[in-house]
């Protein structure tokens, strides 16, 4: 019993290192802890702060949230998901905390289910993007970037609101 044991964790071992050994791998699992670190940070905030703004022309905490959210989906859908998106969007904006965190954490979910079935030789395709083209190797980066970009905003929010930020975990 405890030879098998030891062969499933190892088994396990041995499959989490191969798949970091690929970028993809390596972008999925840093994906899946910024999943759970930026959840830790929406659940920290109370409620009643979600519209709180630190100066008038920024985002609400909520409206960061609902930012980051919209990036990931339009990057995923436009360059990753092979699902026909269709109906109109919801209106995140009237959701409360908990429904907005589920919602949030079915996007990082959606973005990984995508990016998981890409090819890794996909990845060197090049598409039309705004700012010029890109491989979708850099679309993925833009992902990570623009989330912890947000996050790192979501961080001082909760900062001047008297809050702890929950303690960073990258990878």
């Amino acid at each position: 019993m405890q030879k098998l044991l030891l062969f499933c964790i190892l088994l396990s071992i041995s499959t989490t290192m191969a798949q970091q050994t690929t970028f993809k791998g390596a972008f999925l699992e840093k994906w899946n802890n910024s999943r759970d670190y930026i959840l830790e940070v929406a659940e920290a905030m109370p409620e009643e702060y979600y519209d709180y703004k630190p100066t008038p022309k920024q985002m609400s905490f909520k409206e960061q949230l609902i930012h980051i959210q919209g990036n990931i989906m339009w990057l995923d859908r436009s360059y990753f998901s092979q699902e026909q998106v269709t109906g109109e969007p919801k209106d995140y904006n009237l959701l409360d905390k908990a429904a907005l965190i589920q919602s949030l954490k079915n996007t990082f979910d959606d973005a990984y289910r995508s990016i998981d079935q890409t090819q890794e030789s996909d990845l060197k395709e090049t598409v039309k993007f705004f700012a010029g083209p890109k491989s979708k190797l850099q679309i993925m980066n833009l992902m990570q970037d623009h989330v912890s970009h947000h996050r790192g905003q979501l961080l001082v929010y909760l900062n001047l609101k008297g809050i702890t930020p929950p303690g960073y975990s990258g990878w």
